[in-house]
């Protein structure tokens, strides 16, 4: 296949409007992209101030009602034993909510399931806690591994593999 020339020769003035073009929309793009992040900070930074907002009111709020509840309390008890029992409840609901909000936890008490163990079969689609990437596939048979005091062949090297120097 013949390779065609230009039809003249191109002058350096249009390679330099070329270049100041693409660097005049490299620019413009950079711009575009700057305000578009800074809008969607300003947005996140708002939502994220309206939550902290919410969770001190609601941390009041929960003070208060551990205040009636000791208050309530202290009526047909004394008021150590009433601040303690409200201690404890708070303290037990609080460890429920850190049992819950842990990641792959179920309720309280519950132990997670046993990983399934898979050998010769297929694995399953995920991990048992459902998160994650699949397991990684077993190779067909084990690697070799070269006699003690004796360098590993070239068949032996894995380039691909991590290197480490001893």
């Amino acid at each position: 296949m013949e390779r065609k020339e230009p039809l003249g020769p191109h002058p350096d003035h249009l390679e330099h409007l070329d270049r100041q073009l693409v660097d005049e929309l490299a620019q413009v793009a950079r711009e575009t992209i700057r305000d578009e992040l800074r809008e969607q900070t300003r947005r996140r930074r708002r939502k994220a101030t309206l939550y902290a907002a919410s969770g001190a009111v609601a941390l009041y709020a929960g003070a208060a009602v551990a205040l009636a509840v000791g208050l309530a309390l202290d009526i047909p008890l004394p008021g150590w034993t009433a601040a303690l029992i409200t201690a404890v409840v708070l303290g037990a609901v609080a460890y429920a909510l850190r049992g819950a909000a842990r990641p792959g936890h179920g309720a309280a008490g519950e132990r997670p399931a046993a990983p399934a163990r898979v050998h010769g079969g297929t694995p399953p689609a995920g991990p048992p806690g459902g998160l994650g990437t699949p397991y990684p596939p077993l190779p067909p048979e084990a690697p070799r591994v070269p006699a003690p005091g004796q360098a590993p062949g070239r068949d032996d090297i894995d380039p691909e593999g991590p290197h480490h120097r001893a």
